[in-house]
């Protein structure tokens, strides 16, 4: 659906979507909004894009401006909860009292809600009453789960959907009559996207590197949107393009992600969605190698990382966790006289320790990591977050970090440039 006609001419509105969350309890910490997880993958299957999401209490004055906003600016609005019986449910009030449109009593709400009570052996309370409130021109969309009934309005171009609150309710009329009834507008446009993921540097130098590639994209027919994500050790770059032509989108992706990868290099960890322990993994396999590790500092959390995949047996065979500097001289055979001379954060411990687990477990290739995760424990020449990770295969490799954040942050980054290493080592 590329445009709609309004009063005055064609509507200048994209055909994108607001979500808005209605719930003073998805403000507390202890409720989080799911809801709009799933209303926005439905949407993005359909080809419509997700403009903005917002989470707004049971407050009347806000949920008003919220739903202005949105219609305002795009032609689809979803909302989800505050269709309950109670005071504070505002939902419906507040989307027909914005659009100027009188409510009304459904009876056949009513008959649904008493035999959905009578099947329990109660009485419908009179304040479920409140649910069966249905604005001017609403088409009322059944909710087999609960008490709740959706409601679907059209307003000057643009259309609304009501749906209740409680995911059990939501998703099955989210993915049934909501989205029969979105198809039909969405016409054939979809959404097709691509991800690429990057591991060995920040988010400042990828975008350094990508900036000049992909703001060019922006002026090309079909036009792709890039976003890129920052995460602890590594950084995605999300492609996403606009079309009605599912084959000439993939090849005008596939061209661009190629593209990035010319960029970027080996730091380019994949392009079809795995993650760095798959990609690790499937590197292993594909060699017949195996790998065992030693850890210091991180505690094990490489080796859970690398066995979160399925089938990680064919290629992890062992893992010591060597906190102490004697775990490391007798586990490992690290001599006491190299953590006397050097520290055990040091790149020889880091060595001895990946060289050990090696030639212990009779493996292709080992890893070894020592560090200070802090909060305590450093030094002015080995502040906190210094870390030494070695890899030990068919080369020793081995580097020095300074990582930044609490003791967290540390352990995640040492565990994810241990696996980046072992990766890279693969690649050769």
């Amino acid at each position: 659906m590329v445009g709609s006609v309004v009063a005055g001419g064609v509507d200048p509105r994209p055909f994108a979507a607001a979500i808005i969350a209605v719930g003073s309890e998805l403000l507390t910490p202890e409720k989080v909004d799911t809801n709009s997880l799933f209303i926005t993958q439905t949407l993005n299957d359909l080809g419509i894009a997700v403009a903005f999401k917002s989470i707004v209490g049971d407050d009347r004055a806000e949920l008003t401006a919220h739903v202005a906003h949105a219609l305002q600016r795009h032609r689809v609005l979803i909302l989800t909860g505050g269709l309950g019986p109670t005071d504070d449910d505002l939902t419906r009030e507040v989307v027909a009292a914005h659009l100027g449109l009188a409510m009304h009593e459904d009876p056949e709400i009513i008959t649904v809600m008493e035999r959905r009570f009578a099947s329990r052996g109660w009485t419908m309370p009179a304040v479920n009453r409140r649910q069966a409130q249905v604005p001017e021109g609403a088409t009322v969309l059944a909710n087999p789960n609960g008490t709740a009934p959706g409601l679907w309005l059209t307003h000057d171009g643009a259309v609304i959907a009501l749906l209740p609150g409680p995911p059990r309710e939501m998703k099955p009329m989210m993915a049934g009559e909501v989205r029969s009834r979105l198809l039909a507008l969405a016409g054939d446009t979809r959404l097709h996207r691509r991800l690429v993921r990057v591991s060995g540097k920040g988010e400042s130098a990828v975008e350094e590197i990508v900036q000049p590639i992909y703001s060019r994209w922006l002026a090309q027919d079909p036009r792709i949107e890039t976003t890129i994500l920052a995460g602890l050790g590594q950084v995605e770059l999300h492609l996403v393009l606009q079309s009605t032509d599912a084959a000439r989108a993939a090849l005008v992706l596939a061209v661009a992600v190629a593209e990035l990868t010319a960029a970027l290099g080996q730091d380019v960890v994949s392009t079809d969605g795995r993650g760095l322990e798959a990609v690790v993994g499937d590197l292993l396999r594909a060699r017949g190698w195996w790998v065992a590790l030693a850890e210091s500092c991180t505690g094990g959390l490489a080796t859970s990382r690398l066995t979160d995949v399925p089938g990680s047996s064919d290629y992890v065979e062992r893992s010591v966790v060597a906190y102490s500097n004697q775990a490391k001289v007798e586990l490992l055979g690290v001599p006491a006289a190299l953590i006397q001379d050097h520290g055990a954060v040091s790149e020889a411990v880091a060595v001895a320790m990946a060289e050990g687990i090696r030639d212990r477990a009779g493996v292709n290739v080992g890893v070894g990591i020592t560090g200070i995760a802090g909060p305590g424990g450093g030094s002015d020449d080995k502040p906190v977050g210094t870390v030494c990770i070695a890899v030990a295969g068919a080369l020793t490799e081995v580097r020095t970090f300074r990582f930044p954040g609490g003791r967290e942050m540390v352990k995640a980054m040492s565990a994810n440039w241990a696996i980046d290493l072992l990766r890279r080592q693969l690649l050769t």
